[in-house]
């Protein structure tokens, strides 16, 4: 079988940032990595939800929300996938989206979306408060992002 590529990333090296890591037809997907996983120092599942629900309202709410496709976490709990599509977006112009909706989540002060039983089915594990801490680390993380930084480090 062959391997996927998301598993070629050698996750000894990689660290927090914002990487290119797939393009499919005109869908661009970029890796959000929040932590580097052999460091034991994941994102709970309360952080995960929480900035998934910030940041996805964000981004489809804000004026670029026709190309994106989809903001949601990874499995490992190490980040974030974005997937948005690249013949309305350039790669610098969603890099920069995503600093400021990220920039935008750290000081957000809004109730927080999706929070109701009818809206999400683990509505109970939300936490404004860590969305904002983890969205401010990650602001900092990229906040001097661009092109030319988007590639995974070499082993």
């Amino acid at each position: 079988m062959e391997r996927i590529a998301s598993f070629t990333v050698d996750h000894d090296v990689l660290t927090p940032g914002l990487y290119l890591s797939r393009r499919d037809g005109s869908v661009t997907t970029f890796d959000l990595r929040f932590k580097k996983p052999n460091t034991g120092d994941l994102l709970s599942n309360a952080e995960m939800h929480s900035v998934e629900h910030i940041i996805a309202t964000l981004l489809r709410n804000s004026a670029e929300k026709d190309a994106v496709i989809y903001f949601g976490p990874m499995g490992c709990q190490t980040g974030f996938y974005f997937l948005f599509d690249g013949a309305q977006l350039t790669d610098a112009q969603a890099i920069a989206l995503l600093q400021r909706v990220f920039a935008d989540a750290a000081v957000y002060s809004g109730p927080m979306p999706g929070q109701r039983a009818k809206e999400c089915g683990n509505y109970i594990n939300l936490d404004v408060t860590r969305a904002r801490e983890c969205c401010a680390f990650y602001a900092g993380v990229i906040a001097a992002w661009n092109v030319e930084k988007l590639i995974y480090p070499e082993t």
